[in-house]
């Protein structure tokens, strides 16, 4: 499975931007693809995951009921669209894929995640 992100760029603060992270190569119904981030000095972080074949979403407190995830599986592509952005969001975001189930506490642990695609960065100005 290979994955490619892509949508990141510039926006201000209480603005919005649309990720996507299409994959090629087949993802079974049971895996997952998860969206990391990381900044300049910090670990990198789990922002939220979806389930490719029920569509189950769960996200990070911090981006809780402003980022949402969606898959379209005929395109084998799953989005993250973000809202109300703030400065702290800034940061390069990684889409990654699953093909095995785990449990679901483990889908927050970058580990338990087989395959990464390259990044795109985000910069939220204030």
């Amino acid at each position: 499975v290979q994955l490619q992100a892509s949508g990141g760029g510039l926006v201000q603060t209480g603005g919005s931007l649309g990720l996507s992270c299409a994959a090629s190569g087949r993802i079974f119904s049971y895996g997952t693809i998860g969206w990391f981030r990381q900044s300049p000095g910090k670990e990198r972080e789990f922002v939220g995951y979806i389930t490719w074949g029920g569509g189950e979403t769960y996200y990070a407190d911090s981006v809780k009921g402003r980022f949402t995830l969606s898959r379209d599986n005929a395109k084998n592509t799953v989005y993250l669209q973000m809202n109300s952005l703030k400065p702290e969001d800034t940061a390069v975001y990684y889409c990654a894929a699953r093909s095995t189930p785990v449990k679901t506490f483990q889908l927050t642990c970058r580990r338990y995640y087989n395959y990464w695609g390259q990044g795109t960065q985000v910069t939220v100005s204030s």
